[in-house]
């Protein structure tokens, strides 16, 4: 058991830390890309292409919910190790993905269409434009369902090299894409919509060809397994209500800045959502390497296992957001000027305010894929749901009512630290698991460390001027505060063991291999 459970941590270990090549070029470049594409579009159609991207992203209400079920599903029957059972859910899963593609372009062709053509906020002039990306933007929506069940087989199969090889290419190409649209003299909106369209086609191909010569199960054939598909649906079904309020909460109310203050207010948001991206995906990526364990444990009948991973994983998942919140927020104002040109108004508080709903979000993924294991989710979406989703309503009364963009952000704060208890108020008893450990041991430990790690990168702020020097300086003294306060007052004891192990370890490599 001991030694399963180390080849375990060492999976995770390297699967980690091939996603975090594959995300630390992407950041890189995505931060670089964005600065560029900004200034090559300008902020009216940066606006725009985040407004009806975001538009055509609320579709993803009825596809999010149903990826969540495909990965779950897979996960769940490999850790069972039924591989007849594993080939049924993936050609079923294919067969839902085709009928919602055929929904999906029904509905955007008819009342989408209609909708961004008479209520979104959009200059007259840009309208043609703004149909085009819209149509190219629905046709790259489709293939990313196509894709779902190969990426989800890809992720239960923890062949996370993949995506970092694959993500790697995606990476280049974005860059060219970048060149292109710098020295195109065609409509640059138009040209970058195209091009991010034909990179989502090739992406799709590149995962299936890979699944189909490396899975067993992922070679489809039409079944029609009645109570596997109900299975499937219903639980889709019940995570169609939180996934929606989740939509919500961000297309959503993307559409709400849109109508009440244009599409300046889109660009700023945009840039907001690009710089949360870069932060999340490195914890995205620890989760993305996590999650099939938790549900492999529980499907194998470990809660014990299961219990750890979960607590580990929303506590490190919250230390590794601080690491980059702490510099990112205390000096967003000089980073965004050293990276953009020109800084659309709000960007400065709306990237800030993003970062924190994002860091008290952290503690909630492996609740929800513990959630997701169990496959017990009705009461927990009914719940969830209904709360989450308060803040769309609440945000339009408060624009209604004359109050400025940030309320968005206030308004989804308060939101999401309610959601943040309740979560775990539903989970615990499913799983069996101690709600008082997991406040003891990740919330009020996250807490003291972030409260530590602040305060000597707050006083370098406020005792040196502006400028890059004092950025240099406030990452630094950041990275150590983190760092040293996680050690000290957020590692258990056997943490503290395994990162010391870990580092001589790595030491004793070093000294070997020289």
């Amino acid at each position: 058991m001991a030694q399963e459970t180390q080849a375990n941590n060492r999976r995770i270990a390297r699967n980690t830390i091939a996603l975090y090549i594959r995300m630390f070029c992407s950041m890189v470049i995505s931060l670089f890309t964005s600065r560029i594409i900004l200034d090559s579009l300008g902020i009216s159609n940066y606006g725009i292409y985040n407004v009806v991207g975001g538009f055509v992203a609320m579709f993803s209400i009825m596809s999010s919910s149903l990826t969540n079920s495909i990965s779950r599903f897979l996960t769940f029957e490999l850790g069972k190790g039924d591989t007849e059972k594993l080939k049924r859910v993936f050609s079923t899963s294919l067969n839902v993905m085709f009928t919602l593609s055929i929904v999906v372009l029904l509905i955007g062709e008819t009342i989408g269409l209609w909708f961004l053509n008479s209520e979104v906020n959009i200059p007259a002039d840009r309208m043609e434009s703004a149909n085009f990306v819209y149509q190219l933007s629905i046709a790259t929506y489709i293939m990313g369902l196509i894709s779902v069940p190969y990426n989800a087989s890809i992720i239960s199969h923890e062949k996370m090299t993949t995506f970092a090889y694959i993500g790697i290419f995606e990476i280049v190409m974005k860059l060219a894409i970048v060149y292109t649209l710098y020295i195109s003299p065609f409509d640059k909106l138009k040209t970058y919509a195209l091009l991010l369209f034909l990179l989502s086609l090739s992406i799709r191909l590149i995962y299936g060809l890979y699944c189909n010569r490396n899975f067993k199960e992922a070679h489809y054939q039409f079944i029609y397994d009645k109570p596997l598909l109900r299975q499937m649906t219903g639980f889709a079904g019940w995570n169609f209500l939180a996934q929606g309020a989740y939509q919500l909460n961000g297309s959503g109310v993307n559409l709400l800045i849109n109508i009440f203050f244009g599409v300046t207010l889109n660009a700023a948001r945009g840039i907001a959502v690009q710089v949360n991206n870069a932060v999340s995906q490195f914890i995205s990526n620890f989760m993305v390497a996590l999650s099939p364990q938790i549900t492999k444990s529980y499907a194998a009948g470990e809660l014990a296992e299961m219990h750890k991973l979960v607590f580990r994983g929303a506590k490190f998942s919250f230390f590794l957001c601080l690491f980059f919140l702490i510099p990112i927020c205390l000096e967003t104002e000089y980073i965004l000027n050293l990276w953009l040109i020109e800084v659309p108004e709000y960007t400065v508080s709306f990237v800030r305010w993003t970062l924190y709903i994002t860091a008290i979000n952290m503690f909630s993924g492996t609740l929800i894929t513990a959630l997701h294991a169990t496959g017990n989710i009705k009461r927990y979406m009914i719940i969830v749901g209904i709360v989450e989703v308060s803040n769309f309503p609440l945000t339009y009364i408060a624009f209604r009512f004359g109050a400025n963009p940030l309320y968005s952000y206030y308004i989804y704060f308060g939101v999401y630290l309610v959601l943040m208890f309740l979560r775990l108020y539903l989970v615990k008893d499913l799983i069996k698991m101690s709600g008082r450990s997991f406040i003891r041991e990740v919330y009020i430990k996250s807490a003291i460390v972030s409260a530590v790690s602040a305060i000597p990168p707050l006083l370098v702020m406020l005792a040196m001027p502006s400028g890059f020097m004092r950025l240099l300086a406030v990452c630094t003294v950041s990275a150590i505060s983190t760092v040293g306060a996680v050690y000290v007052f957020g590692f258990t004891n056997d943490e503290k063991t395994m990162f010391v192990n870990y580092s001589r370890n790595k030491c004793l490599i070093k000294k070997y291999t020289r």
